[in-house]
Order: C-alpha cells, then structure tokens, then sequence
C-alpha cells in the first residue's frame, strides 16, 4: 500500500484514524497503531512480516539485555548479536544477488543466483533498530521493557517504508505519553496534503517526461536532451522523497508524534557539504553520529572516516555499482570542500557555487540513475560535445513547450513558499485569519485535484521504497 493511492486516501487512513479517535487510553490507541501498521506492511509483503517481527523481537531483546545488565561482557555481546543480525538481514535481503553476481565474474564461479527478492524498506527500519541498540549500549536511552510499545516504534506505518529514519530517542516519551492538539492536527493534515501533492501533481508528471527521455535508451538523445532529462530527474527525485518525508512527518503529527525534519529545501544550498546536509538529512546524521567515530583500520584519521562514510552511503542505497560510485562521487567533492575550509569556499563569488553544485548535483543524479554501466557511459559521453546526435533536438522543444507550467511550478516549489504565510503574518497580525482559510482552500483543493489524478493513473511506488 502507497500513501499516494485511494485505497490508502479514503480507505485505510479514515478507518485507522476512527478507530483511533474511538480509544481514549493510551495503551488501546498504541494498540491500534500497532495493528494497522502491520496490516499496512502485509498490503504489500504479506509474506514477509515474519522479518520484520523477528527483527523487532531480536533488537528488543538485545536491548533490554544490554540494559537490564551491568556486566560489560554481556552488553558486548548482545551488542554484537545486534548488529550482526541487522547487518545480515539487509546483506541477505539486499545484496545477496549482487554479491554473488559479482564472485561469479571475478572469480569465474558458478554459483546461482537465490533469486531472494529485496523487502520493502528493510534499510529504514533496520536502521532505526541499529540506532536503538546502539543507542541503549551508549546510555543515551533507556531500553523499553514493553514489547509492543517497541513493536510500535519499529512498525509505525508513517515512516515504517521510506523514512525518515526515526531515532528512538525523539519519540520515545511519545510512545506512551502524547496528545494531539488542534494546531498538530492542522499542521498534520496541511503538512500530509502538501506531500500527497508533491507526489501526484508534480513527482508523478515529471517521471513521464523523464520516462520519455531516459527511458529505455538514450543512445539517440541530443545533449540538451540529456541534460533536459536529466534536470527533470533531479527534480522528480526531490519531490517523490520530500513528498512521501512530508506525509510520513504530516501522519505523524496527526497522531501525536513529532518526526525530525528529513529536508530543508536542498537546492537552495551553496554547495555540496551544505546540499547533504539538507537532503535526507536522516541518512546523514545516522552515519555522521554512529559510522563516523568507527577507526578505519584501527586509525582514527577523518578523511578515512569521510571516506567509509561516503562509501556506505552508495552501498546503503542499492546493489548496484552505480550506487557506490554515487557515493565515491559525493564523497570526493566533499573531501575537497573539506580540504579547501570553509573560509575559502565563502570567499568564492556565489554564483560561482551556485553553478558548481547545482552541476554537481545534476550529474550525480545522473550516476544515481542509470544501473547499466553502458547506459551510464552513454549519458555521460551525452552530456558533452562529442554526442554524435548533435547539440539540439525538435524532441526537447516539444517537450518543453507542453510541460511548461509544470516545470515552473516544479522550479517555485523547490524554494520554502510554505514560510510566507508566515511571514506576513508576522508583519501583519490582521491577515492571521484570512491566510488560514485561503491555506485550508488551497488544501482541500490540492487534495481534489490529486485524488482526479490518482482515479485515472496506476499508482506509482515511490522511488525509495525499494532502498
């Protein structure tokens, strides 16, 4: 099941939240959670919540143990079963065909292929087990006792699929102490919209143009039309993940829990370090706060930390060898902007920067794009004068010409226009009530216009339910 579909729109989500309404005690209402949530993941793996239970109990387990004892040997070892376990769980799920592909070529083996099909969103929820534990043997948390209350921190429908990564840490008092005020719920319900919206109007109708242009070959595109797909792909990305971020924070004010922000209008950034840490800011400070202090091979150096870091951000997103290049691309632009300081890079005219990641971006989409490696090498040969289909094509004026409005608005709404009702509410008390009911207009019609989306249009996954 998709947040972005009717069934989830005017089926599961009003059902789950009478339901809800109808509990007045904490315990029940966690309860209904709680079952909704695993009836959300079985919609699309029915099969495989057996996985997603046994990880629950595992990590749950590890932790009570590494916090209920004070022996050291003890806390180690579970420590260890952790992430051993976690770590498995996401090899044999995610990597298991890749690795075995790649002994195959090298070492000219015959192994065949398991054919274990990746479970949805076993990154995003492992990763906020490996946090927990990790965090219990730091004593920055205390272990839950309450199976289910940690059942429901794992399940949790709103970011249980694609993020973000929830630490423990944030929602922990709001397991079992929380209210939702009326201020949440509006914020919520706006916040839910605005997603569904960036989703379906604009995430949505980009990809067919995208589709259009970069679809199954582009040996025959132009180099304007590589670039013009390629500047539509890095738009269509931001709005799928940010999108399906702002419903997953937006559900959870509606329900009383307060997720962490997971982007802050990226592209406004000046350059790559600042772009990170903007975008899916979740991954990122999971890494910088539990792989960054790990010595690499027993050295504490932070160009090797970097290093490791940058190279498990590819890995973490796909078995492919475009993703860890993906990652060993960032991570040397952000080595270099390390080397270079801070100081330097301000000292460089801003429209400079502006230029230089925004090309740097562009094209890391790019690499993030293509997993055929002869399908890469043609977009990047593409992308320069020694593309043999010249510079130009009539296929990008068209396309351009058609989806205008939509580009435009795909542009405007990469900047935080959600702040300027604010403002001016700021600077003129007296407008407070008519920029609420025109916001509560604009919502509702958002929501009309991509429900009439969504009636005629196979729903599309979004992009990330699959790392």
């Amino acid at each position: 099941m998709v947040f972005s579909s009717l069934i989830f729109l005017y089926g599961f989500l009003p059902l789950c939240l009478l339901c809800y309404a109808a509990c007045k005690k904490i315990w029940t209402r966690n309860a209904v959670l709680i079952v909704f949530s695993l009836l959300f993941y079985a919609w699309g793996e029915p099969t495989r919540i057996k996985y997603l239970l046994l990880s629950a109990l595992v990590n749950y387990l590890c932790g009570l143990l590494i916090g209920k004892t004070g022996k050291e040997p003890l806390r180690k070892l579970a420590l260890t079963v952790s992430l051993i376990f976690n770590l498995g769980m996401i090899v044999v799920f995610k990597y298991s065909g890749f690795l075995i592909e790649n002994i195959n070529a090298i070492f000219g083996a015959h192994i065949p292929d398991p054919g274990i099909v990746q479970m949805i969103g076993i990154s995003f929820y492992t990763f906020q087990v490996m946090s927990y534990v990790i965090d219990v043997y730091w004593e920055k948390v205390e272990a839950q006792t309450n199976p289910f209350w940690f059942l429901l921190y794992v399940a949790l429908f709103p970011q249980l699929i694609a993020g973000p990564i929830v630490r423990y840490s944030t929602i922990s008092k709001e397991i079992t102490e929380r209210t939702t005020t009326l201020s949440d719920l509006s914020r919520g319900l706006t916040r839910f919209v605005t997603g569904l919206a960036k989703k379906v109007i604009l995430a949505d109708q980009l990809f067919r143009v995208v589709d259009t242009f970069l679809g199954d070959n582009i040996s025959g595109l132009s180099v304007l039309g590589t670039w013009y797909g390629i500047i539509l792909y890095s738009m269509y990305i931001y709005f799928d993940f940010s999108g399906y971020s702002d419903m997953a924070i937006g559900l959870g004010l509606i329900f009383g829990f307060h997720f962490d922000e997971n982007f802050d209008h990226p592209y406004l950034c000046k350059d790559i370090t600042e772009f990170w840490q903007r975008w899916h800011i979740s991954l990122g400070s999971f890494f910088r706060d539990y792989l960054l202090p790990v010595p690499v091979f027993g050295i504490r150096n932070k160009y090797l930390s970097l290093g490791l870091v940058w190279l498990c951000t590819g890995i973490w997103h796909g078995a492919s060898w475009n993703y860890i290049l993906w990652g060993v691309y960032y991570g040397a632009f952000i080595l270099l902007e390390t080397k270079i300081g801070k100081k330097k890079m301000r000292k460089i005219p801003l429209v400079l920067r502006h230029i230089y990641n925004k090309l740097v971006i562009i094209i890391g989409f790019g690499i993030f794009y293509f997993e055929d490696v002869k399908q890469l090498g043609l977009f990047f040969r593409n992308l320069t004068f020694f593309n043999p289909n010249g510079f130009f094509s009539v296929a990008e004026q068209i396309s351009l010409y058609n989806n205008l409005y939509l580009i435009i608005a795909a542009i405007l709404c990469t900047f935080p226009l959600l702040k300027l009702p604010k403002l001016i509410e700021e600077k003129a008390p007296v407008m407070r009530a008519p920029l609420s009911v025109a916001g509560t207009v604009v919502c509702a019609v958002l929501l009309v216009v991509s429900s009439i989306l969504l009636v005629d249009s196979t729903t599309k996954a979004f992009l990330y339910w699959r790392f």
